[in-house]
């Protein structure tokens, strides 16, 4: 008999040591009403699809559905006229570059041609400036390097093709000596 009433004893505090649901009262209803509704603010805070909560038992899952949104069309505005920038009057227009012409200096390489050392100084050559053979004359930066172009032969500077920091192509007429 002894033996049955230990398998007793053990059998109901087996029953008591499972969980059981919680039974909720009016109270804990309401406190529970508030606590979803603080996760459904965290949900829209965070813009949150959904948050869950568990403690002792309780478990509350709350979710929201995403709003979808109107289909947004957009329309190109016109484009703005803007007024070309105001060119320096330059005294003689450039002439027309004859790559084949006797005394053309031509582009080694593409890049872009700067007729200056720094913006803030004055160019190699002008229009009349008188060149030695070997003299630098301008600058091609090709692949972040600057390259020097010297004039081939001695002469005086009769037309300039290029403006600064143009680009410019393998071959292209940069200036002329005569």
């Amino acid at each position: 008999m002894a033996k049955a009433s230990q398998n007793k004893a053990a059998s109901q505090n087996k029953k008591a040591s499972q969980k059981t649901p919680p039974s909720l009262s009016n109270a804990d209803i309401a406190t529970d009403t508030g606590l979803v509704e603080r996760l459904a603010e965290i949900a829209r805070t965070h813009d949150l699809s959904e948050v869950v909560f568990e403690r002792d038992g309780l478990h509350i899952r709350v979710a929201r559905q995403a709003a979808v949104a109107a289909p947004v069309h957009y329309t190109a505005a016109a484009p703005a006229v803007v007024a070309p920038p105001p060119v320096a009057a330059s005294p003689v227009p450039p002439p027309i570059a004859n790559a084949d012409a006797p005394g053309v200096v031509k582009s080694p390489m593409v890049g872009t041609a700067y007729r200056r050392p720094s913006p803030e100084a004055k160019p190699f050559v002008e229009i009349g400036s008188l060149v030695k053979a070997g003299e630098k004359i301008m600058l091609i930066e090709a692949m972040k390097t600057f390259n020097d172009i010297v004039a081939p032969r001695s002469g005086t500077i009769t037309a300039i093709f290029i403006d600064d920091t143009q680009p410019v192509e393998y071959g292209e007429a940069l200036l002329t000596i005569e």
